[in-house]
């Protein structure tokens, strides 16, 4: 009986939090190339070719300032007890620390972002070798994120761009020193000091390992208040693969 009572309870608390649930703010995530393609499993080009040795985006993404799972987990233990509560935290952990799939319904329609399909192949390009074609990419952002983002589709993707491009990553990188190279590593507070000062605002970063194992940039995460205006400094730190130097390898 308590453990039906507390598949109901779970139904419940997150048919309420879905409705009520506000994100707190967006991150702006954007990939270096030659990481992602610097692995042992590779990369693949899109369908509009060699995209160009510049930070591309992967998405946009609503986020919460703090993990709602935690939260729905301690009032089931306050009504259910220990074993109720281990339980709905098995079931109901994935996907609370921020919204996701809000409305699969809502595809995504090329009539909408016609006009900004050139620069979304320059900014926003897939290096994945499932499908090799960027509208896919788009797609599945739109679908996971874009739909739960409060903006229409358009507005989604144009505000994307215009953030990447108010902040060039690559640029504010190279002005520091912080190029890509085969061999040079550079420190991994350098890279977060260049991005702080070149922006405003502290950014989390991402690393992942090459084909030898050596840790490299990946993914840099700027933070972006809920109006998807300006930069904020990000509320939350990351788990990430970086050690104290990283590599930028080229592309």
């Amino acid at each position: 009986m308590k453990i039906a009572i507390a598949f109901v309870l779970l139904f419940s608390l997150l048919a309420v939090s879905s409705t009520a649930e506000k994100f707190d703010f967006f991150y702006l995530v954007q990939q270096w190339p030659g990481s992602f393609c610097d692995t042992r499993q590779g990369c693949c080009f899109p369908d509009a070719g060699k995209p160009a040795a510049d930070f591309g985006i992967h998405g946009l993404w609503p986020n919460y300032a703090k993990c709602r799972g935690s939260q729905l987990q301690g009032l089931a233990r306050a009504v259910l007890g220990e074993d109720a509560a281990a339980l709905f935290s098995a079931v109901g952990r994935r996907g609370r620390c921020w919204p996701e799939y809000c409305n699969d319904g809502n595809t995504l329609s090329p009539w909408e972002i016609r006009d900004l399909v050139a620069s979304l192949d320059r900014n926003w390009p897939t290096l994945s070798c499932k499908s090799g074609r960027s509208f896919e990419f788009w797609s599945y952002e739109w679908k996971k994120h874009g739909t739960c983002s409060n903006l229409e589709q358009h507005e989604y993707f144009a505000r994307a761009l215009e953030l990447k491009a108010a902040h060039n990553l690559t640029a504010i990188l190279a002005g520091a020193g912080i190029v890509p190279s085969n061999t040079e590593t550079y420190s991994l507070s350098s890279v977060g000091d260049a991005i702080a000062q070149g922006t405003g605002f502290t950014a989390n970063l991402e690393c992942n390992r090459d084909a030898d194992g050596e840790a490299q940039l990946f993914q840099v995460y700027l933070c972006v208040d809920r109006e998807v205006k300006q930069l904020i400094d990000c509320p939350l730190s990351m788990r990430s693969k970086c050690t104290d130097r990283v590599k930028l390898p080229v592309f």
